[in-house]
């Protein structure tokens, strides 16, 4: 029951964020060209997503992994859905996770911290 309703929450995110450019939300572009910025974010402690981008990064590996290619020679249909399933959260959660860090990016205050040199 559990998987059922995170793969729900995954297919409802998704549905959301690729719908999100046309009520006025992030277009897809500006979505993909935060990636990098939101990693580099993670990396310095500035932004706290370094939870959600390692299980993407998990996601990402299981899906590219040769190692995954044994289970769809034996099971065709439900070798290839696990991939598809893992494949549509991977794309709702980035696209879910890159609207979260621009929203974020957004509310930074412009200031530079640092001191004056007079």
């Amino acid at each position: 029951m559990g998987k059922t309703l995170k793969r729900t929450a995954a297919f409802a995110a998704l549905g959301r964020a690729l719908t999100a450019g046309a009520r006025g939300g992030p277009s897809l572009g500006k979505r993909l060209a935060a990636l990098p910025r939101m990693i580099g974010a993670t990396r310095r402690g500035e932004y706290d997503g370094g939870l959600r981008l390692a299980m993407m990064a998990a996601a990402t590996v299981y899906v590219v992994s040769p190692i995954d290619v044994v289970p769809e020679a034996f099971l065709l249909i439900l070798g290839l859905a696990d991939d598809a399933v893992m494949i549509t959260w991977l794309a709702g959660s980035v696209l879910a996770e890159t609207e979260r860090f621009l929203a974020w990016e957004a509310a930074r205050p412009t200031v530079v911290p640092g001191r004056v040199v007079r």
